[in-house]
């Protein structure tokens, strides 16, 4: 059996999805244009720290929370006419995970290049 590495699947990703870095982000932030979706894990936003109004959504549960016809679609907690900008530790999740979003069907669906690492680094206002 020949299995795919994960840095195959991530390099996949990458090759299919939209990429943006932090500074491009925290525009469409401030002009109100996206919903801002941290997908790392609750115990590495207890350890690193949150960003400013992005909203938390485990990697584990994303294809389900934002799923309308999933028991687990979380109602209100995004405006599903704005993009999706996800973003995890370095972005190596954040890039499966949109490639996921643009398999299920989103068409405005981008990461954040290096992930929280890069944010930490812009002008991002963390909690």
């Amino acid at each position: 059996m020949t299995i795919k590495s994960a840095q195959t699947l991530v390099a996949e990703a990458y090759s299919e999805i939209k990429t943006i870095n932090a500074d491009e982000a925290l525009k469409l932030v401030k002009e109100n244009k996206c919903n801002l979706i941290d997908i790392r894990d609750i115990r590495e936003l207890e350890k690193e720290g949150k960003v400013e109004n992005a909203v938390h959504i485990p990697r584990g549960m994303l294809e389900f929370w934002i799923d309308p016809n999933s028991q687990y679609f979380k109602q209100g907690k995004l405006d599903m006419d704005k993009e999706m900008v996800l973003f995890c530790a370095a972005g190596a999740r954040s890039a499966l995970a949109s490639k996921s979003l643009q398999d299920m069907g989103f068409k405005k669906v981008s990461h954040i290049e290096g992930g929280f690492a890069s944010i930490k680094k812009s002008d991002f206002n963390l909690i």
